[in-house]
């Protein structure tokens, strides 16, 4: 039954959902990945499409840009669609020196600024981690390829304005990469049972001082994150 956001059928999504946040990657996703897509969804220009790679069911749809964002579709999809396990694949702005611009960070935890979590355990300080099967797929996929790393990452609610000795901080404690969904997504994941996953490409970097990528060498350097993806989704 269609939701307020998903107008899908029980049955249109996959057990498995890679996650973009922008809806015309997500269609430019599903038209590489899956010949035989078809689209199931499409509320508010959010496409949702769903079909096989390699003989396996997969979805594939947009979170829209952070964590109240995808906190809509991502519990829609769990708790509606019956979706065991969401990938989200996207950027991150580097905060390490361990990591270089084109790199791709498999998100082991996401620290956040954000106020979503903090409720879910009253007295808790809830723990944002991924699923560790996931975490396994992608980093048996990646080969021991030097330029993939496993570590936490931050999602902040604010993309302009965080404090320059916050971000240090946060690279001196081993974060390497800052986006905006992880951390939501893995909360909702804990809130039902399910699993959860963020594969990054590195697209900019906000201490070394190394430029932005290209739209185009986002889209070349985005498929070695899109292989971890699918990985971890059909693992």
């Amino acid at each position: 039954m269609p939701t307020p956001h998903i107008t899908a059928e029980k049955g249109d999504f996959a057990p498995a959902v890679l996650m973009p946040g922008d809806p015309r990657r997500a269609e430019r996703i599903a038209a590489q990945l899956m010949p035989d897509a078809r689209k199931v969804s499409d509320v508010r220009g959010i496409g949702a499409y769903t079909g096989t790679v390699n003989g396996k069911p997969l979805s594939v749809m947009a979170s829209g840009m952070g964590m109240p964002s995808l906190g809509i579709y991502a519990n829609e999809l769990y708790r509606e669609y019956d979706v065991q396990r969401i990938i989200r694949v996207g950027t991150a702005g580097g905060l390490s020196p361990r990591v270089k611009v084109g790199d791709v960070v498999i998100a082991l935890g996401a620290h956040t600024d954000s106020a979503m979590n903090t409720t879910r355990i009253p007295g808790i300080h809830f723990s944002a981690v991924a699923s560790y099967p996931l975490v396994a797929a992608a980093v048996a996929a990646a080969g021991g390829a030097g330029d993939v790393h496993v570590a936490p990452v931050v999602s902040r609610d604010h993309f302009y304005g965080n404090p320059a000795q916050q971000i240090q901080a946060l690279a001196d404690y081993g974060t390497l990469g800052v986006e905006m969904e992880a951390a939501g997504l893995y909360g909702v994941a804990a809130e039902h049972g399910r699993e959860a996953l963020a594969v990054l490409t590195i697209s900019d970097h906000l201490l070394d001082g190394s430029r932005d990528m290209t739209a185009e060498e986002r889209e070349n350097n985005f498929q070695r994150a899109l292989t971890l993806a699918v990985a971890a989704a059909h693992c």
